[in-house]
């Protein structure tokens, strides 16, 4: 049998348009463009021959000689996280509104990974950045570099930015804060912290949150009563195993804790899996808390009492700031926005009143 092969089409060219229009190239140029003027006769002319010809135009080489495309990036740790997924989504929405589109990138908690990103960002030249893993010094360290070299950027959820660049983010220590004083005014004394070991938990504010309420009330926490994962070496995120086997450990101890703060909801869904292996009731034996209000969260059983933070107004907060300095209508210096989070009470840690047992001391 004959193998026949298609001849690669080439892409319309602003001379071509001409041609066919029987106009000058200039004049295809203002059509595209939307710049100068053109009758209205002469632009409907042009506008079949690029129809016809089905032209689309070439960002990047439009890119290359604006220096800016209307292209941003988005960067996340983790797009089946559905806070990392909203979070995107929200940013693109209100990019789209104003005519950017936006390309999606993950770092999957490779410091190597985050900074291949980010080079592709500003090699392909976007209009602007939106960053929402965690920090680390090497992070910081990339877009402190893309940042002095003219490249809009804002974080989303860090504890600080890198100098130079916007920040947007919701009151983790105080979530946290109130998450934990439910617990302690529910009876609960000897409370563990999930989602971090005791040599990386320190990086984040909800976990100095959770130690100002203990202190607060003259509660301790050992070191034994912190677990979950180490990741040192990239921006990581405690995920629904890292709460499982987490969880495991604690209930293994002589003294198991009575209630648990979950650095995320992944995290507390991990913890409530291993304590229903145990046999372990919630919320009679063991409270657990959350953070971030996932859709999931309202239906597991019991559902979680967890910490909502605004996703998608820091979002859409995020995009302003980018647009702003993409656009040039940002004031010099560095830029923050932080928003309330809102503790939401469900079965996790108060239970009915015909079958709740009381918090042991």
């Amino acid at each position: 049998m004959k193998k026949t092969t298609r001849a690669k089409q080439r892409h319309p060219r602003l001379v071509d348009i001409a041609a066919l229009a029987n106009v000058a190239p200039m004049t295809v140029s203002r059509v595209i463009n939307g710049s100068g003027y053109v009758s209205v006769k002469m632009r409907e002319k042009v506008q079949r021959a690029i129809d016809k010809l089905e032209y689309h135009p070439n960002a990047l080489a439009r890119g290359l000689k604006s220096q800016r495309s209307n292209v941003i990036g988005i960067l996340v740790p983790d797009i089946q996280n559905p806070f990392a997924a909203e979070l995107a989504g929200s940013v693109q929405e209100a990019m789209l509104e104003r005519g950017y589109t936006a390309f999606l990138a993950t770092t999957e908690q490779s410091s190597k990974r985050e900074h291949a990103s980010l080079s592709a960002f500003f090699d392909h030249r976007m209009a602007g950045i939106a960053v929402a893993t965690v920090d680390t010094p090497a992070g910081d360290e990339s877009l402190e570099r893309f940042a002095r070299r003219g490249m809009p950027i804002v974080v989303v959820g860090r504890n600080a930015a890198p100098a130079g660049i916007d920040r947007v983010t919701a009151d983790h220590w105080k979530g946290a804060y109130q998450a934990v004083e439910h617990l302690i005014a529910l009876g609960h004394k000897r409370i563990a912290y999930i989602g971090g070991s005791p040599k990386t938990a320190g990086r984040l504010r909800r976990f100095h949150g959770f130690l100002e309420a203990m202190g607060k009330h003259g509660l301790t926490v050992p070191e034994e009563l912190i677990a979950g994962p180490d990741h040192e070496s990239g921006p990581g995120f405690s995920r629904q195993a890292d709460g499982y086997e987490a969880m495991q450990r604690l209930l293994s101890l002589p003294h198991p804790p009575t209630a648990i703060f979950a650095r995320n909801d992944f995290t507390a869904f991990g913890a409530m899996s291993a304590a229903r292996d145990r046999g372990i009731a919630i919320p009679g034996e063991v409270a657990i808390v959350g953070f971030d209000n996932v859709p999931q969260s309202a239906f597991t059983i019991p559902p979680l009492t967890t910490v909502a933070q605004p996703t998608r107004e820091q979002g859409r907060e995020a995009a302003r700031m980018l647009l702003d300095r993409i656009e040039g209508r940002a004031e010099r210096g560095q830029l923050e926005v932080c928003l309330e989070c809102k503790l939401i009470v469900r079965g996790s840690t108060v239970a009915r009143a015909h079958g709740r047992r009381g918090a042991p001391a």
